[in-house]
């Protein structure tokens, strides 16, 4: 993954990039220099991350991802109208921690997200709210690899509405991070997404948590 910390210079006309920024800012008006992770090398022209850039900004006890990407960023180039590219952008919470380095952990998140675009991009399956994300995986999603959190749910974001942009409708859908003992549980038709989340009592991705099953 080949990411910068300055913003990305755009030339074309930044139609949905702008509204999603907004939506952003309104939940978050103070920041307006936030931390932005942007590709070097774009998808188009054969790079490995899919997504353009992920801004991170401060929730106070999380840093709160926000891809710019999966949805179309500057002019319409899909046939449906109502929609904005795959229609969706992705975000995440992550607990603020004592880690013991914090731009890895930031960066990490970047990868994992970059990562599940992919799948979007290479296979056109489209991330809704109240789904999960099972790799089979047992080490944890941190960058040291020392977590119970192995995979991912969904919500729709808590606190980033729908937009409607030039370009069309974007959700954003927010991923959880949950352990290997729960995802088994939702696969083994124990205990459903609405009612883990329930569970859990809030959206935040904690490294540091037990499961709760």
């Amino acid at each position: 993954m080949e990411l910068v910390n300055d913003k990305k210079v755009q030339e074309e006309k930044t139609y949905g990039w702008d509204v999603i920024t907004e939506e952003c800012e309104r939940v978050y008006p103070n920041q307006k220099n936030t931390k932005h992770y942007g590709t070097l090398i774009n998808w188009q022209f054969g790079g490995n991350d899919p997504l353009e850039g992920i801004s991170i900004y401060d929730g106070g006890d999380y840093w709160h991802f926000v891809t710019y990407g999966l949805s179309e960023l500057y002019e319409k180039e899909t046939d449906n109208p109502e929609i904005s590219g795959y229609g969706m952008e992705f975000t995440l919470k992550l607990k603020k921690d004592q880690y013991e380095d914090e731009e890895a952990e930031l960066k990490c998140i970047c990868g994992i997200l970059q990562s599940i675009a992919r799948i979007t991009f290479t296979q056109g399956e489209l991330f809704k709210a109240y789904e999960y994300l099972y790799t089979g995986q047992t080490q944890g999603m941190d960058a040291n690899r020392k977590s119970h959190i192995t995979g991912f749910i969904t919500i729709p974001d808590s606190e980033l509405k729908t937009i409607d942009t030039p370009n069309g409708k974007v959700n954003f859908v927010e991923f959880i991070g949950v352990t290997n003992e729960e995802l088994l549980a939702i696969q083994k038709k124990e205990i459903d997404v609405r009612t883990l989340y329930k569970k859990l009592g809030n959206d935040l991705t904690d490294y540091n948590r037990q499961s709760v099953i």
